[in-house]
Order: structure tokens, then C-alpha cells, then sequence
């Protein structure tokens, strides 16, 4: 492609360069408005400054995109909710060995779950857990949350849904989902296994340290509260006025004696304000006062099995019997329902390794949870990390006016010689360049100017060669992202999760993140170079 007119070039570059600092520096003194707002802007100044035109802009919007992501969330709010990730935390910390057993397990619960279900959304859900299964245990968080971000940036890259540059790559490759796994998966796994021997060898003593009794007497936390941690997308979160214990005393004192009890639970469920299970505690302490007001005219055993409710001022007397029924009947529903969203995730799995229209087959099963669901689907649809759609158009757009500035083909026109995939220093030469723009202007930007160039290049070698340039492309930029703690959303999720976590913050610095990611990351890349399969 030939450069475009001086203006063209100079402004387009003036539009890229905005969108570049607003993307790796959000908050960037002089601008700080965010990722978004700083990809908006920048597609915003491609089509004042008339690099693209606004239809050219509307176009460069890549809708199939946008619609496997925002399947693939909408199906990971719904495993939430059928509690998947609090399984994958049971499994963490089910029969564990030891500090080198547990780091073994979060670099495969991490890279697995990766995988399926996006290395960010398993960052989210997982960071809590490893750091209350490290207190637990007495153990050092750092070495566990550098296996939970670098494993599950390795483990994103074998499916088309793992991370949003594989969504781009599959879509513009045409490689379906089985060939796309079957060509990545074996240096996937074996880059694991790499990565959890790295950490082993350089936090070998660290993990074999025993604590002083200080740190053994410390604060234990039970099994419980290490599986008790909630999926929470920072998007939208939805806090009551009054927790539930201030509540229930705002309705005592409103009316202190037992009548209307039945009265006060339906206000409580109709209100939405609390939990079933706390609804039957609160039932059951008024339960517990009436049998003790009532103990001098009534025999104790009609209190084991009889409870009294007041229904519009008649009283009237009901087995517990029915109760437990309704208890059992609410449980297999919920079972039932639990099985019904596995089923439909395996389903869409199944369909995408079949070859269907992957964005088609994210929504649909999407769609197929929502109405298993049957209730109103906005508490969930508002989980949704909308902000990253959003992102991505504006990316779209200002990358699209970047390459018809002409620059990215000149620049790729002088590297083309010395990057073919068919010979091992050309393969050396083009993953270097994928890995420094990758740290440089993020992955997903990189995939976008470099995909079709390195496509084209290497189709001019052979159709095989082809479909193994976007398998690299894919492997490099995403295992990029563990050289250092910018390097990917994933890093900045743990961080941040980890810093913010309630009694158990812990902060991982960017250099202690750098000691390990440079090393891990050049020894995990050059080996599943080796691996991958056109």
C-alpha cells in the first residue's frame, strides 16, 4: 500500500499516537479519561481529521467480533452464577500437598479455565481465592498470583475465545475452533509446564520456608471462606441501603409483637433485600420466640413439629412437613438448573469444535441461558464489561486510519525479507517484532496492523504457511503479555484484585513482576515456537 498524502500521514499519526498513550497509559496526567474514552478519541479525530470518512469508520467496526465477546461474557456470568468458579476455588484447595503441589494446581486450574472461559474473567474470579488459600496456609502470595496471571495469559492462547486477539485472529483467519486448538494446544500445555518449573526453580527456598510461629499463629482462614468468594466484574455493583441484620431490626422495631409474621417475610421477598436462607433464619428465630411465649399453654412436642403464622389475624397451624418439601423441591431446581447451564456451555463448546459460525453460536447460547434463566436478565446483562465493546469499536476505527496512512505497510515492507516463517531466523525475527509491539501498543493493536501483512506474506509461501503465520501470530502476542506487568489485562486484573482484597492486600510490584515475566517469557515463547502446527 502506498503512503497516503502528507496531511493524511501526519494528522492519521497524530490520532494513532493519542489512541497509543490513552491505551498503555490510562491515566495519564495531562488526559487520565481511560482506555475507552482514549479509543473513542481517537477514531473520533480519524474521521475529523477526514483520514477515514464516516461510512469508512462504520465499516472498519468489526460486528462478528463483538459478538462472540459479548457471548462468551454473557455465557461466563451465567457459570458464575451456576457457581463454576467456586468449584474451580474447591479444587485449589481440595487435598492439597503443600505450597509446590498448590503451585502446580493454579498454573493448570488457571490455564485451563483461561481457555475456556477468557484469561481476564479467570483472573477476576481466581485472584481471591489464591490469596486466601496462601493465607490458609501460611505461604507467600507472590509466587501463586505470578502463576494465576503468566499461567492463565499461556492457557488463553489455545482457543479462539481464550483472549480478545484470538477472537480477532479466528475471525480473520477463517481457522476454525478445533484446527485453531489443535494447532496451538500442545505448546500451550507444554509452556505450563514450563512456566510452573520456572517459578519452582527461582521460589524454590521461598516455598520451602517454614514460617515462624508468629506467622503461624496468624489469622487462619477457614475452608469456607475460601470457597465463599463471588465472581464481582468491577462494572456494576449493586448494594442494598441497609445490610440484612440492619434491616430486619428496622421491621422489629416498626412492630414488636408476633403478629403479621408471615406478613414480614413476604415484605422481605418481595423487597428483594435479602437471601432465602436469611429469610428462614429470620422466620425461624420468630418461630423460636412464639414457641417460648406460648411453652405454658402448649405441650413441647406440638413445637418439634408445628410452627404458628398469623394470617390476617387468624391463626392457623401448618406442618413442617410441607416445608421441608418445598426445601427439597427448590433444591433439584436449582440443581436442575446448574446442570441446564453445563449443558449449554458444552454444547457451545461442542458447536464451535464442529466448525459453526463461532460469533452466531456465543450469542445463541447465550440467549438459550437467558431464557433457561426465566426471570428479568438485566442483573446479569449489567455484568457485562460493555466499557470493553466499546473499546473495541474505537479501536477498530482509529486502526483502520492508521493503516490507510500508509505507514504500517512501508514499515512492514522493510522487515518482510527478514521475517519468512519458512526459515528458523525468519521465525525469530517475527516473533521478536510481535513481541515488542505487543509490550509497546498492547496485543490486540498489534494483531490488527501486523495479522493481514503476516498473512500475506506467508501465503505467498504456501497455504499451510499461512495458517501457521496467524497460529504465531496468535502464540507470541499472547504470551507477550507475562514480560511484563503491562503487558496484559490479565497482569493489571491480579495486581489490582490482589491490592484490593479485604484483609488479605498484597501488592505485586512492577519489578518483581519484570525478575520473572522477561526470562519466563522469552524461554515459553522460543519452545512453543518449536511446537505449534500450521
Amino acid at each position: 500500500m502506498a503512503m497516503g498524502a502528507p496531511v493524511k500521514v501526519v494528522l492519521g499519526s497524530i490520532a494513532f499516537a493519542i489512541f497509543w498513550v490513552l491505551a498503555v497509559f490510562p491515566a495519564v496526567p495531562f488526559m487520565p479519561v481511560g482506555r475507552t474514552a482514549g479509543s473513542l478519541l481517537g477514531a473520533m479525530l480519524m474521521v475529523l481529521f477526514r483520514v477515514v470518512t464516516p461510512e469508512q469508520a462504520y465499516a472498519a467496526i468489526d460486528l462478528p467480533i463483538l459478538g462472540l465477546l459479548f457471548g462468551t461474557m454473557v455465557v461466563s456470568v451465567y457459570l458464575e452464577r451456576a457457581d463454576m468458579f467456586k468449584y474451580l476455588g474447591k479444587l485449589l484447595a481440595w487435598k492439597s500437598k503443600g505450597a509446590k503441589d498448590l503451585l502446580f494446581r493454579i498454573c493448570l486450574v488457571s490455564a485451563i479455565s483461561s481457555a475456556l472461559f477468557t484469561n481476564d474473567t479467570s483472573c477476576v474470579v481466581l485472584t481471591e481465592f489464591v490469596l486466601k488459600i496462601a493465607r490458609q496456609q501460611n505461604l507467600p502470595p507472590h509466587p501463586f498470583l505470578l502463576a494465576l496471571a503468566s499461567s492463565a495469559n499461556i492457557g488463553s492462547s489455545a482457543t479462539p475465545i481464550g483472549n480478545p486477539q484470538n477472537l480477532v485472529i479466528a475471525m480473520q483467519s477463517k481457522i476454525s475452533f478445533g484446527r485453531f486448538l489443535l494447532g496451538i494446544f500442545p505448546a500451550m500445555l507444554v509452556g505450563v509446564l514450563i512456566n510452573a518449573l520456572l517459578l519452582l526453580g527461582m521460589y524454590w527456598k521461598l516455598l520451602s520456608a517454614q514460617k515462624d510461629e508468629e506467622d503461624a499463629a496468624a489469622e487462619v482462614v477457614t475452608e469456607d471462606d475460601v470457597t465463599s468468594h463471588n465472581f464481582s466484574p468491577a462494572t456494576m455493583s449493586h448494594l442494598n441501603s441497609m445490610n440484612s441484620q440492619e434491616l430486619i431490626s428496622a421491621l422489629e422495631s416498626a412492630s414488636p409483637n408476633v403478629n403479621g409474621h408471615a406478613n414480614y417475610s413476604e415484605t422481605l421477598r418481595n423487597r428483594g433485600s435479602l437471601s432465602e436462607s436469611e429469610i428462614e433464619k429470620y422466620n425461624s428465630s420468630r418461630v423460636s420466640n412464639v414457641s417460648s411465649d406460648r411453652s405454658e399453654h402448649r405441650p413441647v412436642e406440638h413445637v418439634s413439629w408445628k410452627k404458628a403464622s398469623f394470617v390476617n389475624g387468624t391463626e392457623t397451624e401448618h406442618s413442617t412437613f410441607d416445608e421441608e418439601k418445598e426445601s427439597i423441591t427448590k433444591t433439584w431446581k436449582r440443581k436442575a438448573w446448574k446442570i441446564c447451564i453445563y449443558l449449554v456451555t458444552i454444547g457451545m463448546l461442542i458447536s464451535l469444535l464442529m466448525g459453526l459460525n463461532m460469533s452466531w453460536t456465543a450469542i445463541t447460547a447465550a440467549l438459550v441461558l437467558v431464557v433457561l434463566d426465566f426471570k428479568d436478565a438485566r442483573p446479569c446483562l449489567e455484568k457485562i464489561s460493555y466499557s470493553l465493546l466499546i473499546f473495541f469499536c474505537g479501536m477498530f476505527i482509529t486502526i483502520d486510519g492508521f493503516n490507510k496512512t500508509g505507514i504500517p505497510s512501508a514499515v512492514w515492507d522493510v522487515m518482510e525479507p527478514y521475517a519468512k516463517i519458512d526459515h528458523l531466523s525468519g521465525v525469530a525475527v517475527l516473533a521478536a517484532v510481535i513481541l515488542f509491539l505487543s509490550n509497546l501498543a498492547s496485543n490486540v493493536p498489534t494483531v490488527l496492523l501486523l495479522g493481514g501483512r503476516v498473512a500475506a506474506s506467508a501465503a505467498a509461501i504456501s497455504p499451510e504457511s499461512e495458517k501457521k503465520a496467524w497460529l504465531i501470530l496468535a502464540w507470541v502476542s499472547t504470551v507477550a503479555g507475562n514480560l511484563s506487568l503491562l503487558g496484559s489485562a490479565a497482569n493489571l486484573i491480579v495486581c489490582e484484585q490482589a491490592r484490593r482484597a479485604q484483609h488479605l492486600g498484597y501488592n505485586l510490584s512492577f519489578w518483581s513482576h519484570l525478575k520473572f515475566g522477561v526470562p519466563s517469557t522469552l524461554i515459553v515463547t522460543a519452545i512453543g515456537l518449536a511446537l505449534i502446527r500450521g
